[in-house]
C-alpha cells in the first residue's frame, strides 16, 4: 500500500503553528531528505552527526543571507511522530520570516504538505492505527474537557484495542473453518462451535454497547442545540443572559423585543450547549416580527432540545398543556420551565401547575438556575459522562459498526441453522472486512485522502 501512494518518498514541510503574528512559529519537515535539506541552511552543526531528540541553536542561512536565528529540534527515524526523519524549526513568529523559511526549504527540495499528511505518514508507518489517527484530529478540535478525554482515550488505543482483540479471535476461528473446507469430504470439525457461539455473543454485546455510546459521543463532540421558546415577555432573553452570566440579549418589558434568533455557547459539565434565544411565539401583524416567529419554529424543529419557558403569572394549566402538545408536534425532547416563580410561592405555583413535569425558576434572581443546568445535562446524558470508557464519536466508525452488527447476526443465525462452513466463512469475512475498515487494516488511497483531508495543515 505504501508504494502506491503518490508523493510518499517526498520530504514535506508545513507551518505547524497557527498563521499570524506570535512569539514563535514552528515549521515541520518529515521525510528521508529532511536532515539533508536543513543541513544546507544550518551551518552551525552537521545535523546528520547529532543524536536524535536533541535541540540545536543557530542561524538559518540561504547562502550569505541570514533568514533567522532558530532552534532546530531533531527526531531521527523511527523514533519520531511520522516514523521518518523529522525536523522542527522554531523561528520568530513573523509571518514574513515563516514564509521566507518555508519558501527556502522548498527551493532546496521539500514540498508543501497536504492537510493531515504528517499524521497520514504516521499511520502508514504503523505508528498509529486509523482510529488513533482520527483521534488526533478530534483532540486538536476538542473544546471541552469531555471531548479532550475522549480523544486522548482513543489516541491511547482504547477503541482500537477492543476491536483488534475481537478481530484476532475471529480470524482464528475463520482459519479453522476455512481448514474444515479443505477436509470437507472427511466430515471433520476443527472449530469448536460452543466457543464460537461465546465469541459471537461477546462481539455482539461489545458492538451494541459501542453503537449505543454514539449518541453520547455525538453530544460530547458536537454539542447540543437548545431552542429557548415561549410567548413574548416570558423571560427568554433574561434566562439566556442569566445562563451566560452576561447581558447578551436585549431585555425590556415591551413584547416582541427579540425579533431574530440569538445563539450563544455554554459549557455545562463538559457538554457544549448552543443556546438559541428565539422571538416570542404569537400571532402578529408586524411583518418583521412574523418572520422572527417563523424562524423560532424552524429552530424549535431542528433543535436537539427545546426549553419552553412560560410566565407562571400569565399562564394557566390549560395553556401550558396546549403548548406542551404543540411542541410535541415539532420536537419530542423538551423541558417545561415556569419562570418568575419568585413572584409567587413555589407551593402556589405547584398547585396551579400540577404534575412533576414543570421546573420552576426565577431567571432574573437566578433562582434554581443550577437545577435547570443539571436538567439540561440529564436530558442529553444518561448518567455521568464516563470519558474513560470507549465512546464512539466518529460517524464513519458508527456506520462500519452497524455493518459489523449485521454480519454478526448473520453468523449467529447461520450457526443456529447449522449452515455449511463455506457460507459461514462468507459472513465471517464480511465482518472482518468492516472491522478492518475501522482500524485501517483494510483501506484504500481514496479513503485515506478523504479522512486526512479534514485535518489541519501541519499535523
Amino acid at each position: 500500500m505504501l508504494g502506491k501512494l503518490s508523493g510518499w518518498e517526498d520530504t514535506i514541510v508545513a507551518l505547524a503553528t497557527p498563521h499570524g503574528i506570535g512569539a514563535i512559529g514552528v515549521i515541520r519537515l518529515s521525510g528521508d531528505n529532511a536532515i539533508t535539506i536543513v543541513n544546507q541552511l544550518f551551518p552551525s552543526k552537521d545535523l546528520a552527526q547529532q543524536k536524535s531528540h536533541t535541540i540545536h541553536v543557530g542561524f538559518l542561512k540561504d547562502g550569505d543571507k541570514v533568514l533567522d536565528e532558530v532552534v532546530v529540534s531533531l527526531f531521527k527515524n523511527p523514533r519520531s511522530y511520522t516514523g521518518e526523519d523529522v525536523i522542527e524549526i522554531s523561528c520568530h513568529g513573523s509571518p514574513f520570516i515563516q514564509e521566507q523559511v518555508i519558501h527556502t526549504l522548498t527551493k532546496y527540495g521539500a514540498r508543501l504538505a497536504k492537510p493531515g499528511e504528517f499524521t497520514q505518514r504516521a499511520f502508514l508507518k504503523g505508528k498509529l492505527d486509523l482510529t488513533q489517527a482520527e483521534a488526533v484530529a478530534d483532540l486538536i478540535a476538542s473544546n471541552t474537557e469531555a471531548s479532550q478525554k475522549t480523544a486522548l482515550h482513543n489516541i491511547r488505543g482504547g477503541f482500537s484495542g477492543v476491536l483488534k482483540e475481537l478481530r484476532e479471535q475471529l480470524i482464528q476461528f475463520s482459519a479453522l473453518i476455512e481448514l474444515e473446507l479443505d477436509f470437507s469430504q472427511e466430515d471433520v470439525e476443527f472449530a469448536d462451535r460452543s466457543r464460537f457461539y461465546e465469541l459471537i455473543a461477546r462481539m455482539q454485546q461489545v458492538t451494541t454497547e459501542l453503537l449505543q455510546s454514539f449518541k453520547l459521543g455525538n453530544v460530547i463532540k458536537n454539542g447540543v442545540s437548545v431552542a429557548i421558546v415561549g410567548k413574548p415577555n416570558a423571560g427568554k432573553s433574561t434566562l439566556l443572559n442569566t445562563l451566560l452570566n452576561e447581558n447578551r440579549a436585549i431585555v425590556s418589558d415591551i413584547a416582541g423585543t427579540t425579533r431574530d434568533t440569538i445563539e450563544e455557547v455554554l459549557n455545562i459539565n463538559g457538554i457544549l450547549f448552543r443556546l438559541i434565544d428565539t422571538a416570542g411565539i404569537r400571532e402578529s401583524r408586524d411583518v418583521i416580527e412574523t418572520i422572527g416567529v417563523e424562524k423560532s419554529i424552524e429552530k424549535m424543529k431542528a433543535a436537539d432540545l427545546v426549553v419552553y419557558l412560560f410566565d407562571v403569572n400569565e399562564e394557566t394549566q390549560a395553556t401550558v398543556e396546549a403548548a406542551y402538545h404543540q411542541i410535541q408536534e415539532h420536537n419530542t425532547n423538551f423541558l417545561l420551565v415556569g419562570n418568575k416563580v419568585d413572584t409567587l410561592t413555589e407551593d402556589v405555583a405547584q398547585e396551579k401547575f400540577s404534575g412533576d413535569a414543570v421546573l420552576f425558576i426565577a431567571a432574573k434572581s437566578k433562582l434554581h438556575i443550577d437545577l435547570l443546568k443539571q436538567r439540561l445535562v440529564d436530558k442529553v446524558v444518561q448518567g455521568t459522562v464516563q470519558t474513560e470508557n470507549t465512546i464512539i464519536t466518529n460517524a464513519r466508525h458508527y456506520t462500519a459498526l452497524q455493518e459489523v452488527q449485521k454480519a454478526l447476526t448473520d453468523i449467529f443465525n447461520g450457526l443456529n441453522n447449522q449452515l455449511s462452513g463455506d457460507l459461514l466463512a462468507l459472513d465471517i469475512r464480511r465482518c472482518l472486512h468492516f472491522l478492518g475498515e475501522i482500524t485501517g487494516e483494510i483501506t484504500n488511497e481514496d479513503r485515506l485522502d478523504f479522512i486526512f483531508s479534514k485535518f489541519c495543515i501541519g499535523k
